[in-house]
């Protein structure tokens, strides 16, 4: 009898399958681009040749959108590691799948290199000037535009400019993984076997240690790190001479180009596909950029005093974050601009029309006042309605903030909405918040009005 069981993707747009039956189990494997499919078959091919541990690709449809490849398991490295990500501090069984992880780095880039057709390699067959200014650009329009930090677009890219030329002075004819971490690594009999390879290509040796080292979610300490870097030295030497600082110095300009990849990235995923994982994900990336410019990057100096100003307005914003435990955002909004966009992870909550109230935005003499004026006030109040509306309210929100305070919920969302987002939502929004301020003093309350003029 054959079971299969549809695996989950990550962050991959292909679909995995476990097909078992009697005599074992094989992954299917279904791509949405066949050149892709085409890269990871040629390269998996190619790396198990030369005795590099990946999963052999044992058939391929004959459209080549789907393969069937050796079932290596679940053991993630990721996971494995789960627990020294969250303390901050390794243990030794998990530091030394790390070690041996980052040890067999420099076999997959030399013994892989040897003999192989770069033209397989998808999207593109080598590190280059290209690659290097869309990342640098993904930074730059994902991440840096998304914050309010001012800055000078000509100066940026003068040191953009610079660090291109850095990064591609010494390529290598070597492999690059592209995506060397820790979720790309499963551990079987107490080894390392590595996946998603396929958007590999030729390029220098620096990337792939710094993916991996300053992987941001990883949260290796200082020590840890240079552990690693060592582990990685020693088995480089078994390929090439090996002159440590020189290695450093560029390792660190691939750190930086790395890290500013990243959180493009995560602005990109985050904040424009409104995928929440990816916006907890910030603050590490920022952590990691915090301690890399510890030291100065002196030539590249408008870049180096950018980064340190998103630093400091990071380091504020994150100061300004309410204390754990329960915060309902209280807010108002106009219907003619469109419901509110909910940024927090887990969502939830409600939305209230304020429409059927009588509005005082149809009087000339409360146009320019909002609901936090006292004559607007008095108009609401005056027939009733408002009080009516409201009492139904706190009904509603109390006893969802009772359940969410007993349950250990973080977040929940309350909006206001009328037509202009001036009078009617503003006097709701203002008067659950106090409310919830005067019922419940151990939560905190944010209170926000989206389309009041400024």
């Amino acid at each position: 009898m054959q079971t299969v069981v549809e695996l989950t993707p990550a962050g991959s747009n292909r679909q995995y399958f476990r097909v078992q039956d009697e005599d074992g189990s094989v992954i299917r494997v279904v791509g949405k681009d066949r050149d892709e499919n085409r890269a990871f078959i040629a390269l998996s091919n190619h790396f198990a040749a030369k005795g590099i541990r990946v999963p052999k690709v044992l058939e391929v449809s004959p459209d080549g959108m789907s393969y069937i490849q050796e079932d290596l398991g679940d053991d993630l490295l990721y996971d494995l590691c789960a627990q020294g990500r969250a303390k901050g501090e390794y243990s030794p069984a998990e530091e030394e799948l790390l070690l041996k992880t980052i040890s067999a780095l420099p076999k997959i880039q030399y013994i892989g290199a040897q003999d192989l057709d770069y033209s397989v390699c998808f999207p593109d067959t080598e590190f280059n000037a290209r690659m290097v200014r869309f990342d640098l650009n993904y930074f730059k329009y994902c991440f840096l535009k998304t914050t309010g930090v001012e800055f000078n677009e000509i100066r940026l890219q003068d040191d953009f400019d610079q660090l291109e030329y850095d990064l591609l002075e010494d390529i290598g004819n070597t492999f690059m993984y592209r995506d060397f971490q820790a979720r790309n690594v499963i551990i079987k009999d107490g080894e390392p076997w590595f996946i998603d390879f396929q958007g590999g290509r030729r390029g220098p040796i620096y990337y792939d240690v710094a993916s991996f080292v300053w992987q941001a979610r990883a949260r290796y300490p200082a020590a840890l790190k240079e552990k690693l870097t060592d582990a990685y030295l020693e088995a480089l030497s078994r390929y090439e001479r090996v002159d440590r600082a020189r290695f450093l110095k560029k390792l660190r300009r691939f750190v930086l180009f790395r890290t500013l990849q990243v959180l493009g990235a995560y602005g990109f995923r985050g904040r424009f596909e409104r995928k929440h994982l990816f916006l907890e994900a910030i603050p590490d990336a920022m952590d990691t950029l915090d301690e890399l410019l510890r030291t100065p990057f002196p030539k590249y100096p408008y870049l180096d005093s950018l980064l340190r100003e998103l630093v400091r307005a990071d380091r504020e914003r994150r100061a300004q974050q309410p204390a754990p435990g329960l915060t309902v955002r209280v807010g108002s909004f106009a219907y003619r601009k469109g419901l509110p966009v909910d940024e927090t992870p887990d969502g939830g909550g409600y939305v209230f029309d304020c429409r059927s109230i009588h509005n005082p935005g149809k009087y000339e003499q409360f146009k320019r006042l909002d609901g936090r004026d006292a004559e607007v006030i008095r108009f609401l109040e005056d027939d009733g309605e408002a009080a009516v509306f409201l009492e139904s309210v706190y009904k509603i929100v109390d006893a969802h903030v009772d359940r969410f305070l007993e349950r250990g919920f973080t977040r929940l969302g309350v909006s206001f909405g009328c037509t202009g987002g001036r009078h009617r939502s503003v006097y709701c929004a203002e008067h659950l918040a106090a409310h919830l301020r005067e019922k419940y003093p151990q939560i905190h309350v944010a209170l926000t009005h989206r389309d009041l003029p400024k």
